[in-house]
């Protein structure tokens, strides 16, 4: 294999005449490497064979029962708007009402995970949607847990991670509160909107957020699963962060941590607030924190003195953005080229960012493919790759005590040195502190 010789300078802080594409980080090198993938989407990252099975098993009505119908009329290359993107999990949260399905495609996930090299991942998914009048939420939750346990533990137990040449497969799941949502979203929702007919909306919406950071909390205290982190999703136009302080106040108190998709579609605003009034751990996206045209909100008077305080908040505080590359690509009509996308920004301010998929099926993508378009476009050198992967490692949310995360992250630190060794590639060494 051809040997990779690295400078230790970074290649997004020279000029284009000094720059060197790092083609020898190649596909094989990067699918050998263990990553991480921060923030996944369970509706969204089902396999497409098994949403047809699922759906006729169920009488879910599709628009099309074959993978390339379905990949021509709704798993589009391109999307017009993240509602259009969205489309796909109305066949997905279809298919996604009862333990086996759930089961199934937690486990058939943490295996599509596995066998390209993530070695750690948080699913994420909002289990409001999937409760109705015969699966409540801790069966909905429980569901999810043992499809990826049993992928853990089948990997787990293979020869090469019992005698230590690689790292185990490890998770931490994700419960996701919506910003909003209306009586077609799930049973659930229509009963809970049903039974509060004079609340405002934004009322409901707190109140749901409430209940699932209560359910949460519970039931990772009740049945040991490994809830690790709270999030909230779903339109930032209009549903402002400060509609679920009560929910994400009493998370912080039971020491769940704490991410916000903000910055996808809408302003940095919409970070600010997750930061401010939801005490972000993480950003999920932040697209648009470096992007003073789309601000709106009419008190900000200087908007780059706004954005450099908030961009210089996020790095000094370590607030990690889960960067979704492709996600991004496809619901934004303004971005044309990855070339732009505002990850090049992030390496410039040195923000601690990690290349996520956001959803494999809705985006066709996987983690190898994300990083090879970050190594593209971005003109990452080895060493640019090993600390955005190794901090993806450092930054999550991992289930167990802070020691054994530092061992785990020891260990995936020594595993990757090894890859590096085998392909030939020189990098600094990393450490497991930060």
């Amino acid at each position: 294999m051809a040997a990779v010789r690295c400078s230790r300078a970074h290649a997004h802080n020279r000029t284009p005449a000094q720059i060197v594409l790092p083609m020898t980080i190649t596909e094989e090198f990067v699918a050998a490497l263990p990553k991480t993938d921060l923030h996944v989407h369970i509706d969204g990252s089902l396999r497409l064979g098994s949403l047809i099975e699922m759906a006729k098993e169920r009488s879910v009505e599709l628009p099309s029962y074959t993978e390339e119908g379905l990949m021509d009329l709704v798993f589009k290359e391109r999307y017009n708007s993240l509602p259009d993107y969205l489309h796909g999990f109305a066949y997905t949260c279809a298919v996604l009402q009862d333990e086996e399905a759930l089961e199934r495609s937690a486990y058939e996930l943490a295996w599509d995970n596995i066998r390209e090299g993530v070695r750690y991942i948080e699913p994420r998914f909002a289990p409001q949607l999937h409760i109705n009048d015969k699966f409540d939420m801790a069966r909905v939750m429980l569901s999810v847990h043992r499809g990826l346990k049993r992928a853990k533990d089948e990997f787990n137990r293979s020869d090469a991670v019992r005698d230590g040449s690689e790292p185990p497969f490890e998770y931490g799941i994700i419960v996701c509160a919506m910003r909003m949502f209306n009586e077609k979203f799930s049973r659930y929702f229509s009963n809970l909107i049903d039974v509060h007919p004079y609340s405002p909306a934004k009322s409901i919406y707190s109140m749901a957020s409430m209940e699932l950071a209560q359910a949460a909390v519970a039931v990772r205290r009740e049945y040991g699963i490994p809830v690790v982190g709270f999030d909230l999703a779903g339109r930032e136009d209009g549903y402002p962060a400060e509609d679920h302080v009560p929910a994400y106040q009493y998370v912080h108190k039971h020491f769940l941590k704490k991410t916000v998709h903000a910055g996808e579609a809408y302003g940095p605003e919409s970070i600010f607030q997750a930061i401010t009034d939801l005490h972000a751990d993480r950003i999920g996206h932040g697209f648009n924190l470096f992007s003073p045209w789309t601000l709106e909100d009419p008190s900000v008077r200087d908007k780059q003195s706004y954005i450099r305080e908030l961009s210089e908040y996020i790095a000094d505080r370590r607030i990690t953005i889960e960067v979704c590359i492709t996600s991004n690509l496809q619901t934004n009509p303004n971005l044309k080229t990855l070339d732009h996308h505002t990850f090049g920004e992030m390496l410039k301010h040195r923000l601690s960012a990690t290349l996520c998929t956001d959803n494999r099926l809705v985006s066709r993508t996987t983690m190898t493919r994300e990083i090879m378009l970050a190594v593209k476009h971005f003109h990452l050198t080895p060493s640019d790759l090993k600390h955005i992967i190794v901090y993806g490692f450092k930054r999550s949310f991992f289930p167990g005590s802070y020691l054994e995360k530092r061992a785990y992250v020891r260990r995936i630190i020594d595993y990757y040195e090894e890859v590096e060794r085998k392909f030939d590639v020189s990098t600094p060494p990393a450490t497991d502190e930060g």
